[in-house]
């Protein structure tokens, strides 16, 4: 009896014991680790909407910057420092404007601008003329059959509706009438 006593009371004892130690080791102290990262990603391939840059002494100092497109499609950038009292962004309203074109890509806009007009033009349909793309013999023939499977689940519904109206219709010359509300 003594010892079941004694093994039950054991594990809150040595609780209590291990919560009341204290760790004498100390912690080394590790050197600073600085490091530095920057990203670019966009939602395909070839298309940028958000960047990202950070810079850290080590030390618990943070500089940052990142620019992402709002919903407006204006880009907004954000830089910002992180420190140990807190995390201060400083929004940047007014983004560089875009550079000019060099006199060649301009000529090369003007270029693919000239022939695409030229494309656009040679495919163009009479005025009120709406040009429908002709079907391919696959899709012609996959038209047809929806259409014949089409007529006949249509077909097959028709009949069953004029079996349960003709079965309703008999029930109803069958049946006694009922004269509950006439007994009031």
């Amino acid at each position: 009896m003594k010892y079941c006593i004694l093994l039950s009371i054991l594990p809150f004892v040595y609780c209590e014991v291990a919560y009341t130690l204290v760790s004498t080791t100390p912690e080394p102290e590790l050197p600073p680790r600085p490091y530095a990262f920057g990203y670019a990603a966009g939602r395909f391939p070839g298309h940028i909407d958000r960047t990202h840059s950070e810079i850290s002494d080590g030390s618990g100092i943070v500089k940052g910057t990142f620019s992402y497109v709002d919903p407006k499609y204006k880009i907004r950038t954000v830089d910002y420092i992180a420190d140990k009292q807190g995390f201060h962004p400083v929004l940047s309203d007014n983004p560089p404007p875009l550079p000019a074109d060099t006199p060649v890509v301009a000529a090369a806009k003007e270029r693919h601008f000239q022939q695409y007009s030229a494309i656009a033009n040679s495919h163009q349909s009479a005025p009120g003329v709406v040009a429908v793309p002709a079907d391919s013999v696959a899709v012609h023939k996959a038209k047809a059959r929806h259409f014949d499977l089409y007529q006949k689940i249509a077909a097959q519904h028709a009949q069953l509706a004029a079996e349960l109206q003709a079965q309703e219709l008999a029930a109803a010359a069958t049946a006694d009438p009922n004269h509950i509300e006439d007994q009031h």
